[in-house]
């Protein structure tokens, strides 16, 4: 169990236990579509609320592209106010029927609580009667009566406002507070990664269904590319995921993406008044009958950036502040103008062996890999999670792995918890990372050799300070000891797509990847403040000393003035010193959230008075 720092409050949600899984949300609409070989998809049966539109939106948002390629699927959207839920269902029929018999059942709930209002605790439902009843015959329609009269007039009294910490990573109250004003820097307190919140505590476990339960797989699908992704989503960037059926692995990943890139309650009042929303909106499931909505949030984005003094949450709400989604519709990807970042998922039926990764690019068409110190990271990552989930519940001091260790003994599975204690991250290895990774740079590799020249000991120095930097974050993950015994799978048996721990159905190895990434934006955040705190007394304390001589904001923007970011300030940061586009994001973030320029100085070397670069 994690420990609680002094002040901090537990984040730990008390709820009676079997209420969270037996109290449903209220749901606004039901509905049932069906595949008319005449008129395409039909709604044949809906009831709803006076205010909840539904034709012409339901028929096309709850069945993508290529459903009929597939014999069921879940699929998350969203429309208005409201998210949305839809099983579908397809078996074999007649010639009459085209050989098949296709049908949705969905919801629509108010989103008055997380990212989908809740609506995957109807999943099961909704499955059960669109599989065992409607699917043989849409006229009976009985059982939908009779589930609209149960859950839409549900006591709301009786269900909590607060979400729970897989949503909402860091704070169960994160919705229902208010930005914070804006403050003086001069009185901001230097925050550490120790102010992340601490996780829930291990025995805590994750509802059926829980889109958060894929977590562990995103990780895994993504592996190092996890992190340039996670950047783009903290800079609220509009993230499209293409992908074929099924599509709800990918929904799910969409809300994975967006929790991770939360802003931490503990980190708010250090933010701009004029900094993105804390949360990263989630589409889900989008087709081409959502491009003019998409194009009125083009439109929306270019008025903020414009008005880059407005209050996002007094002038614009969340129209234009980012976004991620996913579609089968490949035609949306030729719309660049419509995202930011495309990733491309790789194709469900190529064979598990060959191990392909998704593909990021800008809207452009430049791909975006991961850097080095991403691909460190992320091995330093997997071995945490490993460590903290496999080792025994009384560990032998003799058998943990030595933090300066370079040994070789074997290559943990994020899959599999095993009995055994993996090595270090040095001995995780990746199969077919060069295609994702960025190439080490002339520079880097002239550096790493100049130092190695000149001193031996700087660049053991430096990577160490990596590696406790790696060990810091590592250090707030909360799981369990408990001992697992999942057969360990051989090479050949692992499938990239699916869970980690697909046996395990408590809530440990999600909820310590959410502090994880938690942590990180915290302590990106804070250091970013610190440099601009001593930033501004340095410029103070020179305009005290030169009373004539013009204020240092005088030159500069209103937002103050530049900060000066150096390669150490990169390397604590953990990104890749040598790396441009870690460059660009840090002068981007601090700009967004900070409201700051950001002067990032990279690398060189000074030979004889000579600078290299």
């Amino acid at each position: 169990m994690a420990t609680v720092q002094p002040g901090q409050r537990s984040l730990a949600i008390e709820i009676p236990m079997g209420l969270e899984r037996t109290v449903l949300p209220r749901i606004s609409a039901l509905f049932l579509i069906y595949f008319d070989i005449k008129a395409g998809y039909t709604i044949a049966w809906k009831r709803s609320l006076s205010n909840v539109q539904l034709e012409g939106v339901v028929e096309y948002k709850s069945l993508p592209s290529g459903l009929h390629l597939v014999k069921e699927d879940l699929i998350y959207f969203v429309h208005d106010n409201y998210a949305g839920l839809s099983a579908f269902i397809n078996i074999p029929a007649g010639e009459e029927m085209r050989n098949s018999r296709m049908i949705a059942v969905g919801i629509m709930v108010p989103l008055i609580c997380g990212r989908l209002g809740r609506s995957w605790k109807h999943s099961e439902n909704l499955k059960k009667m669109a599989r065992f009843e409607l699917i043989h015959d849409t006229s009976k329609t009985k059982v939908l009566e009779d589930y609209w009269e149960q859950h839409k007039e549900l006591n709301l009294s009786i269900q909590f406002d607060h979400e729970s910490l897989l949503d909402t990573p860091s704070n169960p109250e994160f919705k229902s507070l208010p930005s914070s004003p804006s403050k003086p820097r001069i009185q901001k307190r230097n925050l550490s990664t120790s102010d992340a919140p601490s996780c829930v505590p291990s025995q805590d476990t994750l509802p059926e269904n829980h889109p958060a339960s894929s977590i562990s797989g995103l990780l895994e699908k993504f592996g190092p590319l996890i992190f340039p992704v996670y950047r783009a989503a903290l800079l609220r960037q509009r993230i499209l995921i293409t992908t074929t059926v099924p599509i709800q692995e990918v929904c799910k990943y969409v809300y994975d993406i967006s929790i991770l890139s939360n802003i931490p309650l503990a980190v708010r009042h250090l933010l701009a008044p004029q900094a993105p929303p804390q949360r990263l909106r989630s589409l889900f499931s989008i087709g081409i009958h959502d491009i003019p909505f998409l194009e009125e949030d083009l439109r929306m984005s270019k008025l903020n950036h414009i008005n880059t003094e407005s209050n996002y949450s007094e002038i614009r709400g969340i129209m234009g502040s980012g976004w991620i989604a996913c579609t089968t519709d490949k035609v949306l990807a030729t719309k660049n103008t419509l995202y930011d970042v495309l990733i491309t998922m790789p194709s469900k039926h190529q064979d598990d062996s060959d191990m392909l990764w998704p593909k990021l690019q800008t809207s452009q068409g430049i791909e975006i890999k991961a850097s080095q110190r991403d691909l460190n990271r992320y091995k330093s990552l997997r071995w945490g999670l490993t460590r903290h989930i496999s080792q025994p519940p009384t560990p032998n001091p003799k058998d943990l792995p030595s933090t300066n260790t370079a040994e070789v003994v074997g290559k943990p599975s994020l899959k599999d918890a095993t009995l055994s204690v993996p090595a270090r991250n040095s001995s995780i290895s990746l199969q077919n990372t060069d295609s994702i990774i960025e190439p080490i740079t002339w520079s880097a590799l002239a550096y790493s050799s100049f130092v190695w020249w000149a001193s031996a000991s700087e660049q053991y120095l430096w990577l160490q300070e990596e590696s406790e930097a790696d060990s810091l974050l590592l250090s707030n993950l909360s799981t369990s000891n408990q001992t697992f015994s999942h057969p360990q799978l051989s090479p050949t048996q692992k499938s990239p797509g699916k869970s980690m721990f697909p046996h395990d159905k408590s809530a440990r190895v999600e909820t310590a990847i959410i502090a994880y990434f938690n942590s990180l934006t915290t302590q990106t955040i804070c250091l970013l403040n610190n440099l601009s705190d001593t930033g501004e007394l340095d410029d103070e304390q020179y305009d005290e000393s030169n009373p004539l001589q013009p204020t240092s904001g005088s030159c500069e923007d209103h937002s103050g003035p530049v900060i000066d970011v150096n390669c150490a300030d990169i390397a604590r940061l953990g990104l890749d010193v040598w790396s441009t586009a870690d460059h660009d994001f840090v002068a981007e973030l601090t700009q967004k959230y900070l409201g700051r320029t950001a002067s990032v100085i990279g690398p060189f070397i000074e030979v004889c008075g000579i600078k290299v670069c």
